[in-house]
């Protein structure tokens, strides 16, 4: 199943981006959908995941004060609201789906292209 995220874009510092992914056809029922984020040259780092079923979320400590994941299970929709952006949130995005909310790439198995975002101070 392809993933498809979009919301990336250029903002400043203490701006506000909401990142949305969806996949045609498919809908997340039973699995775990998470968001990474990836700089050039750096490992894909967990920022977020969601159980799509129950709605339980999980965070990086990195994030947690700034960024909400959310679902729509109506409009088979995820989203990353992220708030207060700083320059060190500038990476790729990527969603991604998996059984369960791993903190690590490896166990999800479908994955998005990508959207990136930068942060200009």
């Amino acid at each position: 199943v392809q993933l498809q995220a979009s919301g990336g874009g250029l903002v400043q510092v203490g701006d506000s981006l909401r990142l949305s992914c969806t996949a045609s056809g498919h809908t997340f029922s039973s699995s775990v959908m998470a968001w990474f984020r990836q700089d050039p040259g750096k490992d894909r780092e967990f920022v977020a995941a969601i159980r799509w079923n129950a709605g339980t979320t999980y965070c990086s400590d990195s994030v947690k004060t700034r960024f909400t994941i959310s679902r729509d299970t109506d409009k088979n929709m995820v989203y990353l609201q992220m708030n207060s952006l700083r320059p060190e949130d500038t990476a790729t995005y990527y969603c991604a789906r998996g059984w369960h909310p791993a903190l690590i790439p490896g166990p999800y198995y479908d994955w998005g292209q990508g959207t990136l975002v930068t942060v200009s101070s």
